[in-house]
Order: C-alpha cells, then sequence, then structure tokens
C-alpha cells in the first residue's frame, strides 16, 4: 500500500513561471510500504530483523513456534498407521475369501456333475451355495470396511495438509526485497494472527509526490520523463530520472501548511513520479521536479 510518511510540506510556483530553484513542483518522497503481520499465534522463536536491515524477496523475517501443530501432525501419522493396518488385515481378509470361494466354485461344479448322474442329492448341492452366498456377503462387508478406512484416511489427509500449511505460515516471509522500517515484536514474545512484526518498504523505486497547478497541468503528460532533484550540498542539487506514473483526475486545495488567504484558495492536481533510487534517497525527503 502507499502510505504517506509524513504531512507533505511544499510549495507551489506560480502559473507557469518556476521560482527561484528553477523548479515546477515541490514535494516529499514516499516508498511502497507494506505491514508484515503473524498469519499464525504462538511465541515467536526466531525475529532475523532489526530496523534498517535489508531483506531480499522470501527472506525470514520471523518464525512462530509450531510444537503444537507438528505434535498434532504426530498424532494424525499414528492414526494414518493404525488405518493402514486396518487395510491391511482387510486384504488378508479377502484373501482368504478369494481362496475359499475358488474353493467351493470347485465343489460346485464337481457336486452339480454327480447330481446329474444321481450320486449327490439337491441338499448337498443347496448348502454348497449357500456357503458361496455367505462368502460373498463378507466380500462386501469387507469392501464397506475398506471406504470406511479410505474415507477416514481422507479426513487424516486434510486435517494433516491444514496443519502443514499451519506450520507453513508460521514461518512469515518477506514478499519482496525491502528495507525495514520499523520493527514491533521480538523473539520470545507471544504474538497473535494478524497482529503486525514489522514494516518494512520498497527503497529501490520511490515516488516523489508533488501538486501542480492548473496551469501547469499542460506541462505534465502521464508516462512522460521528467527531472527530479534533492539537495546536495557540494553541487546544490543532483538530479535523477523520473517517470509520471499518476496524475489525479480531482482537483484538491493547497494543503493546510500553506497559511496565506490566497494560496489556501489555489486548486491543484496530485501527481506521482516513479524515481529508480541509488540509495540516496529517503522516505519523507523533499525534492523538486522539473516537468521536460
Amino acid at each position: 500500500m502507499k502510505n504517506l510518511l509524513i504531512p507533505v510540506i511544499l510549495l507551489l510556483a506560480a502559473g507557469c513561471g518556476r521560482g527561484d530553484s528553477d523548479a515546477d513542483a515541490w514535494g516529499t518522497f514516499e516508498a511502497d510500504e507494506v505491514t508484515i503481520s503473524s498469519e499464525t499465534s504462538g511465541r515467536i522463536v526466531i525475529m532475523n530483523v532489526t530496523e534498517g536491515t535489508a531483506v531480499a524477496g522470501g527472506a525470514v523475517i520471523a518464525v512462530t513456534d509450531t510444537t503444537m501443530a507438528v505434535l498434532q501432525r504426530a498424532e494424525l501419522d499414528a492414526v494414518t498407521a493404525q488405518a493402514q493396518a486396518r487395510l491391511a488385515g482387510i486384504a488378508a481378509q479377502d484373501a482368504v475369501i478369494r481362496q475359499q470361494m475358488d474353493n467351493l466354485n470347485v465343489n460346485i461344479d464337481r457336486t452339480r456333475r454327480m447330481l446329474a448322474d444321481g450320486a449327490a442329492t439337491q441338499k448337498q448341492l443347496d448348502d454348497i451355495t449357500g456357503q458361496m452366498e455367505v462368502l460373498r456377503r463378507q466380500s462386501d462387508a469387507n469392501n464397506t470396511q475398506r471406504r470406511a478406512v479410505a474415507a477416514e484416511m481422507q479426513g487424516v489427509e486434510a486435517k494433516r495438509a491444514l496443519l502443514n500449511e499451519q506450520i507453513s505460515r508460521s514461518t512469515v516471509r518477506a514478499p519482496f526485497d525491502a528495507t525495514v522500517i520499523e520493527t514491533y515484536a521480538s523473539a520470545y514474545e507471544v504474538t497473535a494472527a494478524g497482529k503486525p512484526l514489522a514494516r518494512i518498504a520498497d527503497m529501490k523505486t520511490m515516488e516523489l509526490k508533488v501538486w501542480v497547478s492548473g496551469a501547469q497541468l499542460s506541462e505534465v503528460k502521464l508516462g512522460a520523463e521528467c527531472t527530479v532533484r534533492i539537495d546536495d550540498r557540494e553541487k546544490g542539487f543532483r538530479d535523477f530520472p523520473g517517470t509520471v506514473k499518476h496524475i489525479s483526475e480531482k482537483a484538491e486545495f493547497t494543503p493546510k501548511i500553506i497559511q496565506t488567504k490566497e494560496e489556501r484558495v489555489t486548486l491543484v492536481y496530485a501527481v506521482t513520479i516513479e524515481v529508480l533510487n541509488d540509495g540516496s534517497i529517503k522516505a519523507g525527503m523533499p525534492g523538486e521536479a522539473i516537468f521536460n
């Protein structure tokens, strides 16, 4: 998000003319700031950054305690092992049932031939076919148990995925290359989900926010190149190339820091200029813009 670090203090050149410093507009630099918060609750076991620390994108900022989640995951591992043992038992029962059914099929075929020759009775055939039906029902029951165990394992896997995600979110990482502006917590403190841990800013690309009058607006084009400069003790000014990133569509009154009655009623337009930073520009530093 774009956060204004300090109240903007600027003076506007009257009309199209430039002032003594030969600039068209004045303003302050802003940085793209993000507040990094904890996504989980618990004790902070690692806090890797301090104010002013430069961090790369993906670098670990903080880690919260994952002991409870790890123990719960171990419990799920035990439940999974039990379920796998039950599945192995069901598979063994199925193997026994299939073998018994194969044996009964042989006996049924033999009894039918004997019945045709008058060497066996119908009751003998009915008894054997009845045993086959019992085995089929046992096989169906095993299949039902197998589906129940499979459903149970799906639930366990869903809980494991949830715990893995919770453990992953316990590690707070920088979303991009940035500089730590401020920290709000230290190691061994207890934090909560959503509680800010640090505020970071992208200092590689800065934005100079200035205001221009309606008369100056014709000089400013979206995407146009311009010159941005800051104070330099030795040379007076130091120049940077800038690009007009945004021009406000709505006029505003001059900031209240301008106290004269004439300036208070002047309507101005906010202009944001993007500048690549070599490390010289700091957030809140005043700057000037010259539109080419």
